[in-house]
């Protein structure tokens, strides 16, 4: 197994990952990536060490897939969009979205029917291939995901809920796109749930971009829960046209190594972006997030609040970064970085970094590494809690400023389980 740094890839898994009947532009897009992979270099995260780990042990032959099993469709009763693996297993777009000007497929049958309109914005505002070796990657080996359009003037009241689901029953390749676009003045939400079936070890590359249009307002929730034999890289990015907005909520609850880029141009006058994290890290799992805001438009503002628990031998670093450019009159950047140690055998971090060239702006950070609160804790064991139970409801406390925004009530109290599973199991909560 090499290492991602020194790993060199088969020309075949191009050829692998195209997808049929795939329009001229998109095979020149993933060849122009492909030459450009061993030029470029890993992305930087500051305090994790990844190099290591096998992010491109990519297979160059793969495993026949299988049915999606019973229990797993069972429990997609609330979501629109459902893919295993690279099928597609459910889409349940209404009649009356449709007629709205929806469009909500995979990737394999964006290419095809809607070639026209994502060629305008596949990888070409949001995520820039060329930026490092993995954004490379992404564009050249792209083999599954999910295609989002929501035209102009279109208001949402229910939420759009996608399942992106690892199958690690085989040995099969998981690079998976999502690319949403909010046309002009329009208005709605998004769920994402990430995750994994099966045991067998296979790498992760998942990819948002969310192109926000002059005006519009995007909601994106996401719920991360790979398996412990996979090893993850996230790269979620959006880009912001004038008075444009994107709240993000993420809950990284994976049970593998990860490193994440969570990141924000506001390009337009006026854009809006709030960046929302919770992250829990148990056993010896390393989780290295980064999170960026970069100001461009006068007005422009951008807010990232993160938290992280920490037990066991786990570390947790996180790189918050708020960026104003030249230009940015009367921008605003705010950041807040929370850390919470469960165990005093865990590391965790948090790296507030503001970059600013501008003078008539707004900016400044906080963060914090600490101990659960001693007050707090003996406050609700002196009504009769166990010390057990009192530190799950003060780590429940300290992420809640976060899962509240999580728009689906059944989803949310998923998220919650998972934390309280994941809390119950590990030794740095006793």
């Amino acid at each position: 197994m090499l290492s991602t740094k020194t790993r060199k890839l088969n020309p075949n898994l191009l050829q692998q990952a195209e997808f049929a009947d795939e329009p001229e532009w998109l095979t020149s897009l993933r060849t122009a990536a492909w030459k450009q992979i061993d030029q470029l270099t890993l992305p930087v995260f500051d305090k994790v060490n990844y190099h290591s780990w096998p992010l491109l042990d990519f297979v160059e032959s793969e495993e026949q897939s299988a049915k999606a099993p019973s229990d797993l469709l069972d429990a997609t009763t609330h979501y629109h969009f459902v893919s295993v693996g690279k099928q597609t297993v459910k889409n349940d777009l209404s009649d009356e979205l449709k007629a709205k000007g929806i469009i909500l497929c995979d990737m394999r049958t964006a290419v095809t029917k809607h070639s026209d309109l994502l060629s305008k914005y596949l990888f070409q505002k949001a995520v820039d291939y060329k930026e490092n070796r993995l954004t490379a990657v992404n564009a050249a080996l792209m083999n599954g995901g999910t295609f989002l359009y929501v035209p102009e003037n279109v208001d949402l009241a229910e939420p759009l809920n996608l399942m992106a689901v690892q199958d690690s029953r085989i040995t099969e390749n998981f690079v998976n796109h999502t690319l949403i676009v909010a046309g002009a003045n329009s208005h709605f939400s998004v769920l994402q749930r990430v995750s994994t079936i099966g045991e067998k070890s296979n790498p992760a590359h998942v990819t948002v971009e969310i192109v926000a249009e002059n005006d519009s307002y995007v909601k994106f929730s996401a719920l991360d829960t790979l398996g412990e034999q996979t090893y993850a890289y996230y790269n979620r990015r959006g880009h912001l046209e004038a008075n444009a907005r994107i709240d993000w909520t993420m809950g990284v609850l994976n049970d593998g190594n990860t490193v994440a880029d969570f990141d924000s141009d506001l390009r337009g006058a006026g854009s809006h972006t709030e960046m929302q994290t919770v992250a829990l890290s148990t056993g010896r799992q390393v989780q290295g997030l980064d999170t960026q805001v970069t100001n461009y438009g006068r007005h422009s503002e951008g807010n990232i609040l993160q938290r992280g628990v920490l037990l066991d031998k786990s570390t947790l670093i996180f790189n918050g970064v708020g960026k104003i450019i030249h230009g940015a009159h009367g921008a605003k950047a705010q950041q807040e970085n929370r850390v919470l140690m469960l165990s005093p055998k865990a590391h965790g971090d948090a790296n507030p970094i503001l970059l600013i060239d501008e003078n008539d702006v707004i900016a400044g950070h906080a963060a914090s590494v600490g101990q659960i609160n001693k007050k707090q804790l003996y406050y609700l064991m002196s009504r009769g809690l166990s010390k057990k139970v009192a530190k799950r409801l003060v780590v429940r406390g300290f992420l809640g400023v976060v899962l509240r925004d999580i728009p689906v009530a059944e989803v949310r109290e998923q998220m919650v389980e998972m934390m309280e599973r994941k809390l119950s199991n590990e030794q740095g909560i006793e």
